[in-house]
């Protein structure tokens, strides 16, 4: 069960790390306003990322023995998508932060969610990173349960991270922070990547 939750921990890191528009929102309001408001941003995203989890683990519960036959090109698909995610952050041009009117902490976090939620390609990316790294066998009850706290954990530790980084190093941030996030990023989803094929070719040759 620990292993399951790590593992969960860690597709919830993969899945939040790229930085994109709600990433950048997380850091302007940060900047702002300070931690509780660049926080509550991850929060509402965190708790998205833990719903499309929760849909993804019932999913493949619903249709087991199709995903087992397809596990492997999932596996590779996984592996490929964290690849295609570190190539675009290394090439990407400059991010714009996501556009919201709420202002109060209960108001962004509803927003963030409502963000996170209207992206239908993350349920996508859960599938192909689940078969990635070996969670499609795992869906009894309990397991998906862990599963899916360890994704909520990990993207919240995320956010937790960036936003308190930042309320704690505001005033020295070098001009060019957001590109070293972004690059430190994409190189370790590249990493991932890796992992996530050698593992796919080792459990499967």
């Amino acid at each position: 069960m620990l292993l399951l939750f790590l593992k969960g921990a860690l597709l919830g890191v993969i899945i939040t790390a790229p930085l994109g528009p709600i990433g950048m929102l997380c850091i302007n309001r940060t900047l702002e306003r300070g931690f509780a408001a660049g926080f509550s941003c991850g929060f509402g995203t965190a708790v998205g990322d833990a719903s499309y989890a929760l849909v993804a683990v019932t999913g493949i519960a619903v249709f087991q023995q199709t995903m087992s036959a397809a596990t492997l090109p999932l596996a590779i698909g996984g592996g490929l998508l964290l690849l295609w995610l570190g190539y675009r952050g290394l090439n990407h041009d400059p991010i714009q932060a996501a556009d919201i009117k709420a202002g109060g902490l209960l108001g962004t976090t509803l927003a963030t969610f409502l963000l996170t939620v209207s992206n239908p390609a993350t349920i996508l990316s859960f599938g192909a990173l689940f078969a990635g790294f070996g969670l499609t066998e795992e869906t009894r009850r309990f397991s998906s349960a862990v599963i899916v706290g360890g994704v909520f954990s990990g993207s919240l530790a995320w956010w937790f991270f960036l936003s308190g980084a930042v309320s704690l190093a505001r005033r020295r941030l070098p001009q060019d922070f957001t590109g070293k996030v972004l690059r430190a990023t994409s190189y370790l989803l590249i990493a991932f990547g890796i992992l996530a094929l050698g593992s796919a070719a080792y459990s499967y040759l």
